[in-house]
């Protein structure tokens, strides 16, 4: 059997930069309000005359690539996460095949939300494996801004997400890399955050767009009192997971790259396993919450920064819309 391993990564966020007193002018919020229950106080918004979820993917990906020494002709399949795919079909893979000149190579999209790339690198670890492929793309990569409701009314979204991508290279090992992947759903809290439309299962008039009156069922809906309670649990049961399965212990971990859902809930997962600061990375601060892109986009900048160096301990891990949650164990 084939080990897999990531050899390159690569992340690319928009240029707009959007300050939380910047969204306290045109909604009632402030930046205390907005820090103190998310930790965050900028993200970055596409330009939707120019900026497209497969071409921000496109820009990871190159980076991803030079970094890994290799070309676009080097990848023979593609891992696509997204949830805001830049149509409602097809989806964004065959748009990133189609951005970086490829040819016939597959491309795999995956709606896993927060959970998504883990997913995506589950698969692609799966695929490395059993020989299938060489060289897989893996990407996350959001355009949300498009779809936030920027009044007082959809504050509690609006605050939290935002743009990027991020894009992982994997490649076959003589020894092992990705360790394990751990994958879970729970699909009774599904409600508790999603869009509903353009859902399939209504009356036809309710899909007919020249129909439509109210369009509220297109806009985020989020309980975060209740995705923030299932998070704390999951996050610390799917870590413990990958852990046990490895025969490892927390104390090994060299960096914990969380999804960027919110400060509070990485600082809590890391009081919780006893990590220093410098064993936790968070850029949230920064870049809000991207979705399926905070995690490549984190595990790029960690890279960049030197905290990720070989044989290095690295543990992913994800909550979100779903509900799902997800794991991964790493050995640079």
């Amino acid at each position: 059997m084939h080990y897999s391993k990531i050899v390159g990564l690569g992340h690319h966020v928009p240029e707009t930069v959007i300050t939380n007193d910047y969204l306290s002018s045109i909604m009632d919020t402030n930046d205390a309000w907005i820090t103190e229950r998310t930790g965050i106080k900028e993200r970055r918004y596409a330009d939707p005359t120019k900026d497209t979820v497969a071409n921000m993917a496109a820009k990871a990906t190159r980076m991803a690539l030079k970094r890994a020494n290799l070309t676009e002709k080097d990848i023979d399949f593609i891992v696509f996460a997204t949830i805001t795919p830049d149509y409602f079909f097809p989806g964004s893979g065959v748009l990133l095949q189609r951005e970086l000149g490829l040819e016939s190579i597959g491309a795999l999209d995956i709606r896993n939300a927060c959970s998504g790339f883990i997913y995506a690198l589950s698969v692609a670890d799966q695929f490395i494996k059993t020989g299938m492929y060489k060289t897989i793309l893996v990407v996350g990569a959001e355009m949300q801004s498009t779809a936030i409701d920027m009044t007082t009314r959809g504050r509690n979204t609006a605050v939290i997400f935002a743009d990027g991508a991020g894009a992982a290279i994997v490649q076959p090992s003589d020894k092992p890399g990705i360790l394990s992947t751990h994958l879970h759903s729970d699909g009774r809290f599904a409600e508790e955050l999603y869009v509903r439309d353009p859902g399939s299962s209504r009356p036809r008039e309710e899909r007919q767009p020249e129909q439509i009156l109210d369009t509220t069922h297109f806009k985020v809906v989020m309980n975060g009192n209740q995705v923030f309670k299932h998070a704390v649990v999951r996050f610390m049961e799917v870590i413990n997971e990958a852990l046990a399965a490895n025969q490892l212990s927390k104390e090994q971990i060299d960096l914990l790259v969380p999804h960027q859902a919110n400060l509070r809930i990485s600082q809590y997962i890391q009081e919780k396993l006893a990590l220093r600061d410098d064993q936790v990375y968070n850029n949230i601060m920064r870049y809000g919450n991207t979705t399926a892109a905070s995690i490549p986009i984190a595990m790029s900048e960690a890279w960049a920064e030197g905290k990720i160096k070989e044989n290095d301990l690295l543990c992913l891990a994800a909550f979100g819309s779903g509900f799902t949650w997800a794991s991964a164990l790493i050995r640079w």
